[in-house]
């Protein structure tokens, strides 16, 4: 996928027998994905979604603003991926970042490299980073005291707790504190 796009949800199973669908949504506000206006898939074809009351149900239409005609249409969509432009999103706010701006940026700790951010993971009690060496660090402050989009390097520094080496030392991060 093209790296100027930025992933906003994923739709998922059909919602009743007229063509709505579930949509998990990664944005913060999934009013977000409504008001951004047209919405690509992996194949480049575009959609508008409207949200259709509780529970994420979503009525999907395709570029000539024909609906999914019924459940079979719908059940053709699941798992397909919903992107935006990079430049229809908001600038982050200091100290937040997207997901797709911190990946494929190079984590050094003491000067060292110690792979590529390959994945942001983040299931609700704070975002990790995963590098290309398998190892995972926590997006915080104190693990990652600095982080420059524009030279795409970031700096690690990990507690003993997770590098497992004595001497060594992914949203909004966490401002938490590595206790000696």
């Amino acid at each position: 996928m093209c790296s100027n796009l930025i992933l906003m949800g994923v739709v998922g199973k059909p919602h009743g027998v007229r063509g709505l669908v579930h949509v998990r949504t990664y944005a913060e506000n999934p009013q977000t994905l409504e008001q951004s206006g047209a919405l690509q898939d992996d194949k480049g074809r575009k959609w508008f979604l409207s949200w259709r009351g509780a529970d994420s149900v979503a009525e999907l239409r395709d570029a000539n603003g024909t609906p999914l005609a019924d459940r079979d249409a719908a059940q053709a969509l699941v798992n397909t991926r919903l992107y935006v432009p990079r430049t229809a999103l908001p600038e982050p706010e200091e100290e937040e970042f997207y997901h797709a701006d911190l990946i494929g940026m190079e984590a050094f700790e003491n000067g060292l490299s110690l792979g590529r951010v390959v994945m942001v993971h983040d299931y609700g009690a704070g975002a990790s980073l995963e590098l290309s060496d398998g190892s995972l660090v926590p997006f915080t402050q104190a693990c990652v005291p600095q982080v420059h989009l524009e030279q795409r390097i970031i700096t690690v520094v990990r507690p003993e707790e997770v590098s497992g080496e004595e001497g060594r030392g992914v949203g909004k991060r966490q401002k938490t504190e590595v206790q000696p």
